[in-house]
């Protein structure tokens, strides 16, 4: 009964109480806005509102940093191919590199240069082996051509087996071969070009650089053709020349009178008259070589001049080594009597003396015991006294070989000496030096 009386009750609601009820479902049953965002828009009558609801979302991104090791796995194989091919790279690309410590190598430099060392020497190991078995082809067809009667076949011939000789592969290869080396040889003796005499003395200067290559050409006769060329008017043809015959002096036994037998000294001593420092000093070399132990040599010096020749570059040259080799000549010849009196006659004294204060203490210690040697055939000699100002003041010197040197020099050029003034001059700068070197007792007459 109370149910009936309800629903007819409500049936019988006032419109504008179901009015409101309506109102309350279809607005404030949705979003009020605080939560979505929703926005009221008025309608464009001005009567009904409406509600637009907008949906927000939020991406979250999260900015993780690379894994190192991660990269340093993917590029240890690219550092490697850097460090040991570094040409396979491209253009503008970077290796992430490992080190840490500017001052201390990684362990992928430090295998940078032992690889780069190891691929050259592989790489030079082809080669190396490619100019052998060029060479081997080609030696029986050049020494072929090198013995042709044609002038211009020989010429092209040398300079292709001039140009072998320079690498070292295919140079043992031409120096293991007698009768390439006995045809280049031959070659260089009945030329009249001067092409094919540069390239034959080139190609025996190439080969002298090995013990085997000498041996070859000392057998295959080859210093008599050397000397020969040391009257070529070429320079280069005389510069090749000079060398391969100090490096057969040098290391080649019998050369030495190989090269006496075929008049190599008569050839070799006018050639003190060039210019060039570097050749003279390989000329004097070999005309110390040749005279060191050998009388009849000294003499066949003296005969063509060689004194006056080598006391005027002791005079004009200040090339070190220059002066040096060829003080050792003077100082060999100055033992020989008849060598002697010519050295002291060109200015060889005074020459020598030039040298006492320089800076090459073996330039020095040669040009004192020279001086001694000459010494005693020099008493009569003018110009001396700046020589025996030196001298004297190297008599506080603390090196033995220079004070026995120097009182020897002074010994002899004030005891003979007849110039009474000038030995009493020099015997009381003598007692004035006594102080400073206690150990020398210095009499009037002379040095003890």
């Amino acid at each position: 009964l109370k149910l009936h009386y309800y629903e007819s009750h409500r049936v019988g609601e006032p419109e504008g109480m179901v009015k409101v009820q309506e109102w309350q479902q279809t607005y404030y049953a949705q979003d009020s806005g605080i939560h979505s965002g929703a926005t009221t828009v008025r309608d464009d009558d001005g009567t009904d509102y409406t509600s637009k609801q907008y949906t927000v979302t939020t991406t979250t991104v999260t900015s993780e940093e690379p894994d190192l090791d991660s990269q340093y796995t993917l590029t240890r194989a690219q550092r490697v191919r850097a460090a040991m091919f570094p040409e396979t790279l491209g253009e503008g690309v970077s290796i992430l590199s490992t080190q840490t410590d500017p001052g201390q190598m990684t362990n992928v430099q430090r295998l940078a240069e032992p690889s780069q060392l190891l691929k050259t020497a592989i790489i030079h190991l082809i080669n190396y082996q490619d100019d052998a078995e060029l060479a081997t082809r080609a030696v029986p067809e050049l020494t072929k051509l090198l013995n042709d009667e044609d002038q211009v076949v020989v010429n092209k011939a040398a300079l292709i087996v001039n140009q072998l000789t320079r690498k070292e592969a295919s140079r043992r290869v031409l120096m293991q071969s007698p009768q390439m080396v006995a045809a280049v040889v031959r070659a260089m003796q009945n030329t009249g070009d001067m092409e094919t005499a540069r390239a034959t003395a080139s190609i025996l200067h190439n080969l002298s650089h090995q013990r085997e290559g000498l041996l070859s050409i000392f057998k295959s006769g080859g210093i008599p053709a050397l000397v020969r060329m040391l009257s070529s008017p070429m320079e280069s043809v005389l510069f090749y020349a000079i060398t391969t015959l100090h490096n057969l002096l040098l290391h080649q036994e019998g050369a030495k009178m190989a090269v006496r037998l075929a008049d190599g000294l008569q050839r070799m001593v006018p050639l003190l008259k060039k210019s060039n420092p570097k050749f003279l000093a390989i000329t004097t070399d070999c005309l110390q070589l040749l005279s060191y132990g050998n009388q009849e040599s000294k003499l066949i010096i003296l005969a063509n001049g060689g004194p006056e020749g080598l006391v005027h570059i002791m005079r004009n040259y200040n090339y070190e080594k220059l002066l040096w080799t060829t003080s050792r000549v003077l100082k060999v010849l100055s033992v020989c009597p008849s060598n002697k009196p010519a050295i002291v006659e060109a200015g060889g004294m005074q020459a020598l003396g030039k040298h006492l204060t320089g800076s090459s203490q073996r330039l020095m210690q040669n040009c004192l015991w020279t001086l001694r040697n000459l010494s005693d055939a020099a008493t009569k000699q003018e110009g001396m006294d700046s020589l025996l100002q030196v001298l004297v003041g190297l008599l506080s010197s603390d090196d033995l070989n220079m004070l026995t040197c120097s009182t020897g020099i002074l010994s002899n050029l004030t005891c003979n000496n007849r110039d009474g003034h000038r030995t009493g001059h020099w015997t009381g700068k003598l007692r004035d030096t006594k102080s400073s070197s206690s150990s020398w007792k210095i009499r009037s007459e002379g040095i003890v």
